[in-house]
């Protein structure tokens, strides 16, 4: 499993965000035992960061992890006692997706970022109930409208439904927030059912998020 793994979500620590679209916070954070078990250790980085200063690069600023769609640049990226910091600038003047990442950002609603790498090496600690995350091979940093404790919930209804458990129509709602239903459209779908919703809000794009999950919990329901 641990070898498969390519991303790492981390709530969003801004430290600031500018009207130009610069900012700064933390695309890891050490030490902290997130809910797929993983804990990331000072130096894991370290490698990594020195090759892409070599190619005079750093890995690709993109949102939700969509190679084709970068939102902007990293201009700073290094580990400090707390993690890996960074500095990037969204090309809000240039892309439309940009601007609209940035005012999101602004506003607080992108609420996490997600590293995607290939892991190097690692070790499972069983006192820690947790995989050591020793070094990392970065290559991209995502702005993710959602953190790993909200994805953790999805994993959790999906992983409960395949071992046949029944899982409540509070969990479901919530998974349908989680991925960026309103309430009122999390409601309709319980009420309504699958169908429902698709007609109602097929050309709205977080109905169209929780349409794809919905799909997959459709087949595991199967």
């Amino acid at each position: 499993m641990m070898l498969t793994k390519q991303r790492l979500d981390t709530p969003l620590k801004i430290k600031s965000v500018s009207d130009s679209g610069e900012f700064s916070g933390y695309g890891s954070v050490f030490g902290v035992k997130d809910s797929y078990s993983d804990i990331v250790v000072p130096g894991a980085f370290k490698d990594s960061l020195q090759r892409w200063q070599k190619k005079d690069k750093l890995p690709a600023m993109l949102w939700q992890h969509r190679m084709d769609e970068p939102v902007g640049v990293y201009t700073k990226m290094e580990e400090d006692d707390e993690g890996l910091y960074v500095e990037g600038r969204l090309l809000i003047d240039a892309d439309p997706l940009a601007k609209r990442a940035h005012a999101h950002m602004k506003a607080g609603s992108i609420s996490g970022l997600s590293i995607g790498y290939n892991l190097n090496d690692y070790e499972w600690d069983k006192e820690k109930g947790a995989w050591i995350l020793k070094e990392i091979d970065l290559w991209e940093i995502s702005l993710v409208t959602f953190p790993a404790n909200d994805e953790a919930r999805i994993s959790d209804v999906k992983n409960a439904l395949s071992r046949g458990e029944t899982v409540s129509p509070k969990q479901i709602e919530r998974v349908l927030r989680d991925v960026g239903l309103s309430r009122s459209q999390a409601k309709a779908f319980m009420s309504e059912g699958f169908s429902a919703l698709k007609q109602r809000d097929a050309d709205n794009e977080a109905a169209a998020e929780a349409l794809k999950t919905l799909t997959e919990l459709k087949n595991l329901w199967s």
